[in-house]
Parts: structure tokens; sequence; C-alpha cells
């Protein structure tokens, strides 16, 4: 494995340790309003249940987890790609430090004071990298 190759893997790792913190605050959050509004916890069988128990504000990082696994999976998947065929170098290295970045000030605007538009442009320049990186990827097969 090269150097390049494992360097990529902290940005992976990085990725996996976001979502358990988004993890570990969603479960904070919900077991302090069900506590709060003294909700029983039987009442959140299912998703819908939760998302109808619990308002917008409320549920920011359910949602927020939520998004960790739409492009991140993507993330994961062209890393993996990219370490395997050893093909990483300082272009993936920056695109996924870019990535993680991004991805770690959109779920902080997301689960704080969530203004979309803030989320969105955060949102809009993660995916940017990481679609570089897919393309990038794709084109060297060619």
């Amino acid at each position: 494995m090269t150097v390049a190759t494992a360097e990529l893997a902290l940005p992976t790792l990085g990725m996996m340790m976001l979502t358990l913190v988004v993890w570990i605050y969603m479960f904070i959050q919900r077991v302090r309003f069900a506590q709060s509004h003294r909700i029983d916890i039987e009442k959140f069988k299912t998703p819908a249940d939760v998302q109808a128990l619990i308002p917008g504000d409320d549920s920011s990082a359910s949602n927020n987890f939520k998004n960790l696994f739409e492009l991140p999976v993507v993330f994961y998947a062209v890393c993996l790609y990219l370490m395997v065929t050893q093909q990483v170098d300082g272009f993936y290295l920056n695109c996924a430090w870019v990535f993680l970045a991004l991805r770690i000030a959109h779920s902080l605007i997301h689960c704080s004071y969530n203004k979309v538009a803030h989320r969105f442009a955060v949102y809009v320049l993660s995916a940017i990298a990481l679609w570089l990186m897919v393309v990038r990827a794709f084109l060297a097969v060619l």
C-alpha cells in the first residue's frame, strides 16, 4: 500500500467518525425530547412515528444522520475503489479532505442553527469535490 493510499484512509475514517458523532447527538436529542415531553419511547416504533412526534428543530440530528447515508455512500465507494486500485494521488487526497471538511460544516449547520441557504451552499461545494473524484476515477478507466 502506498503512502497516498494509506493517507486516503484518514478522511474516509473521518466521515465514519462524523457519522458516529451525529448518531450520538441524535440519540441524546431524542432521549432529551422524549423525557422533557414525557413521551413513552414505545411510541417511537417506526421512523414515521418519530417524525410525527418530534418537530423539525428537535429532529435536526436525525435528519442530518439520514443525509450521512446519501452522498457519503458514494464517497466511501470511490475512496475504497481508489485505495484498492492504488490510484490515490494528491488531487484525490485534497478532494477527500475538502469533502470531509464541508460535510463536517454541513452537519454543524444542520444540527445547530440550520439555515438552509448556508447548509445548501456547503452541500453543493462538498458534492462538487466528490463528483470531481468520481468523474476523474471514471475517466482514468477509459
